[in-house]
């Protein structure tokens, strides 16, 4: 009698903090939809660690940071963020670290630009704050809305495509080619074989709506890969992951916490730094957006005329969840667009976003298990991830009335939108840069424009990026000549 008092006194403890009559819900669908939003963003778990290890890039992996260490913050940052979004705004967003982002920070920050991985998250740390403070201030819708959607739309795709080239190109499907910068691998080898599969896996999973097919593709591939590698005496040409642990719990090791700082303004020049923190910034800022208006319009959230009254509460846990990805060295967090699933499943409440954070915790203690993934069965969640955000290029919109549907993606047919979205586009896979891209693709709208002469018409935040962007690509010639910079 005393357990069942305790237990009635609990749910009734839950139903006033989320009121989940009030959101037409109840305990037992919001705990279920927490369980699915979790499953289904799970493969973050796999694939941040490798990222950020650089786990079988033999020429990167002594510069990357130590896959174990990794993955317990990954979790912790991606556990306690959520669990404060759903106890703060009694919402069911669920956080992690971004796709997109973390590759930004290995490949474009530690790789491209030379920086220690303390510099690099020093300014994710400087991003996270300067979005907060943005929030605070109320001037982040402000310079959410001075952008041009075209071009808001450009850069998520760009983004999906670099990720689905760092997947393809890890998986070894694509390679350094001889005469050209890229060309097909050689399929006859079984990584590649273990990564077709994952990818054919979880496309077929996909088509059949199952949800969690990025996970379960992710455990499939590494179950044959790991077979395949015993089988051969661990000479089947895996460089990471594919053998048996030696212990399947390891005590997490978080001496990644606090381990950042700002030496990116003396590393780099001071210009290029700011630039950076701008760049990190565009594309923590539209992925948030983005999720919070889709998946808030799916939950109730955004009203019929598009408002979104408690906007701010999710905002701030957002950026807040940026500087500590950074702090904790897991890369800049950010809201993930698979909160989705839960809300499919019919979570409205905080309670969502509890139950998901809870499940990240326990995964801290078998980094021995994770460490089983080798790159090839991952590549499958990278190449999904880059389709979904690609996905965005023919956005559906309901006709005001019947059932009609259109597309509305960009307009490539107007030169002042079509030519920067599409250089956008290009140049991030192609210079493996997301920078370069959000740079060429405001320096030829705010070209463009002046040309047509309609300068007036570009909203001065489009053009003060526009001149950023311009002087840090000239960063190098000043350097040649300026001893200062």
């Amino acid at each position: 009698m005393a357990e069942m008092a305790g237990t009635l006194r609990s749910n009734a403890f839950l139903e006033r903090y989320f009121r989940f009559a009030e959101h037409g819900t109840t305990l037992a669908r919001d705990t279920m939809a927490g369980v699915t939003t979790f499953i289904v963003m799970s493969y973050i778990i796999f694939v941040n660690p490798q990222i950020l290890s650089f786990a079988g890039i033999p020429d990167l992996a002594a510069r990357g940071l130590p896959f174990n260490q990794v993955l317990a913050v990954t979790c912790l940052v991606a556990g306690v963020m959520t669990i404060a979004m759903g106890l703060y705004t009694n919402m069911a967003y669920a956080i992690a670290p971004g796709l997109g982002l973390n590759a930004v920070v290995a490949f474009g920050l530690v790789v491209g630009e030379g920086l220690s991985f303390p510099a690099a998250m020093g300014l994710i740390v400087l991003e996270g704050l300067a979005v907060t403070a943005l929030v605070l201030t109320g001037w982040r819708e402000k310079i959410f809305n001075a952008i041009p959607l075209d071009l808001k739309k450009a850069i998520a795709i760009g983004i999906g495509l670099f990720i689905a080239f760092i997947g393809l190109n890890q998986a070894g499907i694509v390679v350094r080619g001889e005469g050209t910068p890229v060309t097909l691998g050689h399929l006859t080898t079984w990584p590649i074989a273990v990564a077709v599969f994952g990818l054919i896996v979880t496309i077929v999973l996909r088509a059949r709506g199952f949800r969690g097919d990025l996970v379960v593709g992710i455990v499939l591939a590494t179950a044959a890969a790991v077979i395949i590698n015993e089988a051969s005496g661990n000479d089947a040409g895996f460089t990471a992951g594919a053998a048996w642990p030696g212990d399947v719990y390891e005590k997490p090791d978080l001496s990644l916490l606090g381990n950042f700082n700002f030496d990116a303004f003396t590393e780099l020049a001071v210009i290029s730094a700011v630039v950076w923190v701008f760049t990190l910034f565009m594309a923590d800022f539209f992925d948030t957006m983005g999720t919070l208006v889709g998946v808030g319009r799916q939950a109730g959230y955004v009203d019929e005329k598009g408002n979104f009254p408690e906007v701010r509460k999710p905002l701030l846990v957002d950026s807040l969840a940026a500087v500590a990805g950074g702090a904790a060295s897991s890369s800049s967090a950010t809201t993930y667009i698979e909160s989705g699933a839960g809300v499919s499943a019919g979570g409205r409440t905080g309670w969502v976003a509890v139950v998901t954070g809870a499940l990240f915790l326990p995964f801290m203690f078998f980094a021995p298990i994770i460490g089983m993934v080798p790159p090839q069965a991952t590549a499958a969640a990278l190449v999904i991830v880059g389709f979904l955000m690609v996905s965005v290029l023919t956005e559906a919109e309901a006709e005001a009335e019947g059932d009609t549907r259109k597309l509305a993606g960009i307009d490539f047919s107007r030169l002042e939108i079509g030519l920067p979205a599409a250089l956008c586009i290009m140049l991030m896979p192609f210079t493996y840069s997301i920078t370069n891209g959000i740079g060429f693709g405001f320096i030829a709208y705010v070209v463009i424009r002046a040309a047509q002469g309609k300068a007036r018409d570009v909203n001065p935040f489009m053009w003060l990026a526009a001149a950023a962007f311009a002087l840090y690509f000239f960063v190098p010639l000043l350097q040649d000549n300026l001893s200062w910079i």
